[in-house]
């Protein structure tokens, strides 16, 4: 097989890659691949065209003002691609705030002189396309068939939870927040994980970009279960954006507040990210949902509960 030279600009590619065995032949990354952690050795051939710190408002603030210019939020540097020489490079189409879109890199590689590159775009709208990317990029590396086990393997592990969860009588309803302010509802294979855990999904539409959603439409739902997975944020940067949402008027009136049911999840490392650790979100999603049946080890660093004390300290 040929000794490929391939580039990730998208943090789930990057995982897939390495998850059907060729990290060896990755020789580049976006700015925001860093698993596994040993690829951050490779050369960052991205940046963000703003930085993204602030608030949560402020960020979404920065991000309309750059799309409504018709511009991509990140910045491909096609100087680095072309020193790289990459046969294959690995972006995506499914939105351009979350990754380097793919006519930003049509655009760097127009710009070669040699270009010879194949671009694979991904689009992740639901789990069903998740697995046929997966396929698509064992395509393009020449292992079909490692795909075929990668994807295999993946819907086995998410089968038994989806199997032992459908047993049980209890399903709480659920809401997953994508971001905090505005709010937004986690959509795309937010809820079909959802429903595998044995939750019942109150926002957002499997196989559908993700919603925005009004505070009111949150407080009259009334969830059981709140899931707060900013996209790109890990559980410390949630938890410093929480005080905006809990300072909504009645927020400690809703039933997952007084229940104790509001949970923090790494959203920037699992269910933001459409690879191979989507078994590992549904396995969170588990853990939160039925806390007293299912156990995987990813309490405390997955997610946390909602410290209302600290919480609310904070501001």
């Amino acid at each position: 097989m040929k000794n490929l030279r391939v580039i990730s600009l998208i943090p789930s590619s990057t995982e897939i890659v390495c998850a059907l065995g060729f990290e060896a032949y990755l020789v580049g990354r976006s700015h925001e691949c860093d698993f596994p952690p040993s690829v951050r050795r490779l050369p960052v051939c991205t940046e963000p065209k703003f930085h993204p710190t602030g608030t949560s408002e402020e960020i979404d603030q920065q991000v309309r003002r750059i799309l409504h210019e018709a511009l991509s939020v990140y910045r491909v540097h096609g100087e680095r691609l072309r020193q790289l020489q990459p046969d294959i490079i690995i972006t995506q189409t499914q939105c351009e705030v979350c990754a380097v879109s793919l006519r930003d890199v049509e655009q760097a590689v127009c710009d070669w002189l040699d270009a010879r590159a194949q671009i694979v775009s991904l689009e992740p709208n639901a789990l069903a396309d998740v697995w046929a990317d997966m396929g698509r990029v064992a395509e393009a590396l020449g292992a079909p068939e490692r795909g075929l086990e990668l994807v295999r393997g993946l819907k086995q592990r998410m089968a038994a939870v989806a199997e032992r969860a459908r047993a049980l009588p209890e399903k709480p309803t659920v809401a997953c927040i994508e971001w905090i302010r505005p709010l937004m509802a986690a959509g795309n294979w937010m809820p079909e994980l959802v429903d595998m855990a044995g939750g019942v999904n109150l926002f957002g539409v499997a196989g559908q970009h993700s919603p925005w959603m009004t505070w009111e439409e949150l407080r009259d739902r009334d969830p059981d279960v709140i899931l707060v997975i900013p996209c790109g944020f890990d559980i410390p940067r949630s938890r410093l954006e929480m005080p905006a949402l809990m300072r909504q008027p009645g927020w400690a009136d809703l039933k997952a507040v007084r229940s104790g049911r509001v949970y923090l999840a790494d959203g920037n490392q699992y269910f933001n990210r459409a690879g191979p650790r989507l078994a590992d979100s549904l396995e969170i999603l588990a853990e939160v949902l039925h806390p007293d049946v299912f156990r995987f080890g990813h309490a405390g660093t997955g997610w946390q509960p909602l410290a209302l004390t600290t919480a609310a300290g904070s501001d």
